[in-house]
């Protein structure tokens, strides 16, 4: 494509452009005058020009504007529509947030550590880093929702369950995105993924539904938003 446009062009001189001409002597004259561009430019002489820039921006030659899906931080990770759950959502939530502490006061728990602590904040995380985040912390209330809708809370956590399945297949896709060319997790992030493996494996089941419960809304309305705002959450 790059040849053939360069023939084109090297057959079509600019309008205005310097070239060389035969003096009254019959001397070869150079006009090196830099080229003007009339406003009235003939068809042909405009078409030149937008061929052109078509072939230089392909090949790099001529920069241009970073799509906004490839800046880091975006990576393809459609999430504003979860800026804000629908108040049915909203709602089920509620419910389901006062069956599971009424559920806990029936239980002796306690734990060695804090799975979900509050100190917490994503956005000491970097962007790209924050959906790698949720998707754990995700990962984990749902295994832990599960097994108590399993057990007494079924009807109660069936309409949340669906809503944090839907909303963990979104950020699945997000994660495997980036894994395909973003680094490997570092610092915090290493940290705070290595923390909730542990206490999925440590931890009593009594301490992460309780971890969980308290967790609930704070990651719907702070870590999600969050994640779901990209640059704007800082």
């Amino acid at each position: 494509m790059g040849k053939v446009m360069v023939a084109i062009v090297a057959g079509a001189p600019f309008p205005g452009a310097s070239t060389r001409t035969q003096g009254s002597s019959g001397d070869s004259v150079s006009a090196c005058q830099p080229p003007s561009f009339e406003p009235d430019l003939p068809v042909g002489g405009i078409l030149v020009l937008m061929l052109m820039t078509t072939v230089l921006t392909r090949t790099g030659a001529v920069p241009v504007p970073t799509p906004l899906s490839t800046l880091p931080g975006a990576r393809g990770c459609p999430m504003g529509q979860f800026k804000s759950l629908s108040p049915q959502d909203m709602k089920a939530f509620r419910r389901a947030k006062d069956a599971l502490e009424e559920s806990l006061l029936l239980k002796n728990w306690s734990c060695s550590s804090h799975p979900l602590p509050r100190t917490r904040d994503l956005r000491q995380l970097q962007v790209w880093e924050r959906p790698v985040a949720l998707e754990a912390e995700l990962d984990l209330t749902l295994k832990v929702l599960e097994t108590m809708a399993n057990s007494t809370l079924g009807d109660i956590l069936d309409q949340p369950l669906d809503t944090l399945h839907y909303i963990h297949t979104k950020l699945q896709a997000c994660v495997s995105a980036q894994d395909t060319a973003g680094p490997r997790p570092r610092g915090y992030l290493h940290h705070w993924l290595h923390r909730l493996q542990e206490a999925s494996k440590k931890e009593s089941p009594g301490c992460l539904e309780a971890s969980v419960t308290f967790n609930l809304f704070r990651l719907l309305s702070h870590d999600l938003k969050c994640v779901a705002s990209g640059d704007l959450c800082a």
